[in-house]
């Protein structure tokens, strides 16, 4: 080759190197697209807990159905005058690992 050639290569060697590893450069641009759509994500899963929340307290605002309903799930309140009846639910047997072994 040509002295003028590799000139010619050398000068678009170093004219691609920004383009491609530079700041600003196509790697870089990938790499904040992927970041920014990861974003994107949690903050539509944010944006959907944060609508049921204000829900929430519009219910709780409103009237007594919301209220009455927390205090009975999460308090174990009952009205005045009700008769509270709890149906244990069937244990399920120790697993056969957790048994402790027999005396020999």
């Amino acid at each position: 080759m040509k002295w003028p050639t590799l000139v010619l290569v050398a000068l678009i060697a170093l004219l691609q190197y920004p383009l491609w590893l530079g700041k600003g450069g196509w790697l870089r641009v990938w790499d904040y697209e992927r970041q920014l759509q990861a974003q994107r994500e949690v903050n539509q899963a944010l944006e959907q807990r944060n609508a049921g929340l204000d829900a929430e307290v519009r219910d709780l605002k409103a009237g007594y159905e919301a209220i009455e309903e927390r205090a009975r799930y999460e308090l174990g309140m009952i009205k005045e005058g009700e008769i509270f009846v709890q149906v244990p639910q069937k244990m399920q047997p120790a697993p056969a690992a957790a048994k402790p072994a027999a005396a020999k």
